[in-house]
C-alpha cells in the first residue's frame, strides 16, 4: 500500500491582472512512498526546479492545480478531520531554515512540548519529558546541554537536530527533508545526514530528500528524481542516474559535481556544460522539450513537443528523443514500480 502518493500533479501560479501571467512551478509528477518498505528517495535539481513546491504539495501545505496528493489512497482534499490530524502526525518536515521555526522570545523547549501536547502522546509531565528525552539523544544532541535555552544561543546544527527531534516525537512514517544541510557548515552535514540514514534503516522511517546536492543525495538515498523546470527530466536508481546519467541535463549536474582535483570532473560533459554557460538557464518560454534551448542534442521533434518518459532500465525512465527507440512508461506507473 502507498502511504503517499503524488498522482500526476500540477501546480500553476498565476499573477498579475486577472491571471494573465502564469508560472508552472510543477507539472505532472508522480510520486509513491510505500508503507510497508522504507525507502529514502531524493528529490533533485537547480534552483526554479519545483523542489520546494513538490514539497509543499505533498505536505498538504498549498493544492494541486490538477492531479491528487494522497495519504492512504485518500485524497487530502476530501479528508475529515481525523484522517488530516492522522496525516499530520505521519508526515512530518525538516525544513532549509531551521530557525524560522522558532520563537526567539521562547525557550526551544516550546518547540518540543507543543506537538506532544497537541497530539496527546503523553499523560504526564514526565512522560512528556522522557519522549523529549528520548527524542533528543536520537537526534544526535544532549538533553542537558539543548532544554533550556533560547534559540540564539543555539549553533545552526544544533537547531537543524531539534527539529529532527521534533519530528520523531510524533513516530512519523515519512519525512520530508527540505535542503536540511545547507545552511550548516560540512563539519556537521554528515552528523545530520547519518542521523537521517538511521531513522530509516532503525526506525522504519521513510525520508523524501529534497536537494540540489547531487554528492549527498547519492551518499543516502535509493531512488532519484531529476527535476528540470518543474518537469521529471530522468527518474531511477541513484547508483545509475548519478553514475551512468542519460539525460543532457543529469548529465550538466553531474558534471558540475566538484572534485579535490581541479582539472577533473565527474562525466567530463564539457560539451554540454559549454552549452549552458554560453545559453544560459533561460526562463523564457520554450516550445516542446524545455531543456531544448540549452541542449546540444536538440533536434527538431524537440521543440515541437515535450517528450514523454521513455523506460531506459527497469528502475529508470528518461524524458527525452534520444531514447525515442525506448518503450515509453507514464510517470505514475514508474513511481510506483520504484515504491515496489
Amino acid at each position: 500500500m502507498q502511504l503517499l502518493e503524488a498522482q500526476n500533479v500540477t501546480k500553476v501560479f498565476e499573477s498579475g491582472l486577472l491571471g494573465k501571467r502564469r508560472m508552472v512551478a510543477v507539472d505532472d509528477i508522480s510520486l509513491a512512498i510505500n508503507e510497508e518498505k522504507p525507502t529514502i528517495t531524493a528529490i533533485a535539481g537547480e534552483s526554479g526546479s519545483g523542489k520546494t513546491t513538490l514539497a509543499r504539495l505533498l505536505l498538504g501545505v498549498i493544492q494541486p492545480s490538477s492531479g491528487s496528493i494522497r495519504f492512504r489512497g485518500q485524497d487530502l482534499a476530501q479528508m475529515d478531520s481525523r484522517t488530516r490530524r492522522e496525516f499530520r502526525r505521519q508526515v512530518q518536515a525538516i525544513f532549509q531554515d531551521p530557525y524560522e521555526a522558532y520563537n526567539p522570545f521562547y525557550k526551544i523547549d516550546q518547540v518540543l512540548t507543543i506537538p506532544v501536547r497537541k497530539f496527546q502522546l503523553a499523560s504526564s509531565r514526565q512522560e512528556e519529558q522522557k519522549r523529549i528525552e528520548e527524542s533528543l539523544q536520537r537526534a544526535g544532541l544532549r538533553p542537558e546541554e539543548t532544554l533550556g535555552r533560547y534559540p540564539h544561543q543555539l549553533s545552526g546544527g544544533q537547531r537543524q537536530r531539534i527539529m529532527v527531534a521534533r519530528a520523531l516525537l510524533l513516530n512519523p512514517k515519512v519525512i520530508l527533508a527540505d535542503e536540511p544541510v545547507s545552511m550548516v557548515d560540512a563539519s556537521l552535514r554528515a552528523t545530520i545526514l547519518e542521523s537521517l540514514m538511521t531513522l530509516k534503516r532503525e526506525l522504519g522511517i521513510s525520508l523524501v530528500y529534497i536537494t540540489h546536492d547531487l554528492t549527498t543525495a547519492y551518499q543516502i538515498s535509493k531512488d532519484i528524481y531529476i527535476l528540470y523546470r518543474g518537469s521529471v527530466a530522468e527518474v531511477g536508481g541513484v547508483e545509475k542516474v548519478i553514475k551512468d546519467p542519460q539525460h543532457p541535463y543529469t548529465r550538466l549536474l553531474v558534471s558540475s559535481i566538484p572534485l579535490p582535483d581541479p582539472d577533473i570532473r565527474w562525466g567530463g560533459e564539457a560539451g554540454i556544460e559549454q552549452t549552458a554557460t554560453t545559453t544560459g538557464a533561460s526562463k523564457a518560454e520554450v516550445h516542446g522539450c524545455k531543456f531544448s534551448n540549452r541542449c546540444p542534442f536538440v533536434m527538431a521533434e524537440c521543440r515541437q513537443q515535450a517528450p514523454p518518459l521513455y523506460k531506459t532500465d527497469a528502475d529508470r525512465a528518461v524524458a527525452c528523443f534520444l531514447y525515442k527507440d525506448a518503450e515509453q512508461v507514464s510517470g505514475r506507473a514508474m513511481a510506483e514500480a520504484l515504491a515496489g
